[in-house]
């Protein structure tokens, strides 16, 4: 008999938990804004407050795996904790609380699993799908060219870009100035890394992760009470990417929280994750995305239940 699977992500901004049963049909999916990437880039090191906040919301996790009886799951942890000193002290403990394996991802790691989340239910027959998640503290590419993943991680997080040069309220020019510039060096990288992504300009199918996107999504259609439905598979014209851009670009914090669909903890750097997003869509010749709520922990899933299936 299959037993209900957890995966867990100790992103950058936030921690999330999804739970599906032995038929793979989803329990719960939870997620809480716990800032773990807070000051990292700065310091080098995870902050015991930012790891606090997250072994709070991870033991609330382990509550709801007790509750769903499940028997086998996998934690991550992505950019922040790979870039800290005291990642590993990090990993042993969270994984001390939720009780299942945890593991830091490289960058082609989760480039591979947010890839076969995100594709899932899409049809991959035309052209090739490009992946963009954007997250706290890096963005990974990711497209599948003659069936071998081809990926990279920028590091270009929403966090990351605010905490180094972006800022976190009203953006002056000379800060937009030193964020494009930041956005295009890590772009000029990725593509010297992988020469296929300049193969592929103007040809692939866009489709894009994380909160980034989603909260993107939410705000422009009004969806102030979050649903799945509505913020799955809908897409965006590069043209909304941009009037938000500018939008929020010219509004505190504060403002930005009051439109409908801005989740709180995203409003301080919502702004810097558009920006990589707008920057991305170009450098791809790119008119349009497709947003997906299918991302690394669908992949995460998946494996674990391919794994079970094999008998590992």
């Amino acid at each position: 008999m299959p037993e209900a699977l957890a995966a867990i992500d100790c992103g950058s901004n936030s921690t999330r938990l999804f739970i599906v049963d032995g038929a793979d049909s989803p329990l719960t999916r939870q997620t809480v804004i716990t800032r773990l990437s807070a000051g990292v880039d700065e310091h080098g090191t995870l902050s015991e407050e930012a790891m606090e906040r997250t072994f709070a919301v991870l033991r609330a996790y382990r509550a709801a795996m007790d509750e769903a009886a499940v028997g086998r799951g996998l934690l991550v942890a992505t950019s922040a904790v790979r870039d800290a000193a005291n990642g590993g002290e990090f990993l042993a403990r969270a994984g001390a609380i939720v009780g299942v394996p945890a593991s830091i991802l490289d960058g082609a790691q989760e480039a591979s699993y947010s890839y076969r989340g995100a594709t899932a239910e899409l049809d991959e027959r035309g052209l090739p799908f490009l992946i963009v998640d954007i997250g706290g503290g890096s963005s990974e590419l990711a497209l599948k060219h003659h069936g071998e993943l081809r990926s990279f991680s920028m590091q270009l997080g929403c966090v990351r870009v605010a905490e180094r040069v972006l800022g976190f309220g009203v953006v002056s020019k000379e800060r937009e100035g030193a964020t494009q510039a930041m956005i295009g060096a890590e772009l000029d990288r990725a593509f010297r890394a992988q020469p296929v992504f300049e193969e592929v300009v103007g040809r692939v199918r866009m489709v894009g992760l994380a909160g980034t996107v989603a909260t993107l999504v939410a705000m422009e259609r009004g969806v102030g009470v979050y649903e799945r439905s509505l913020v799955h598979h809908q897409r965006v014209d590069r043209a909304v990417v941009e009037a938000w851009r500018e939008r929020l670009a010219g509004e505190t914090p504060a403002q930005r929280l009051a439109h409908p669909g801005m989740s709180a903890g995203r409003e301080d750097v919502l702004v810097a994750g558009l920006y990589v997003l707008g920057a991305v869509m170009d450098r791809f010749g790119v008119t349009e995305l497709l947003s997906s709520e299918s991302d690394i922990l669908d992949g995460i899933v998946a494996t674990l239940r391919e794994s079970e299936a094999r008998g590992g």
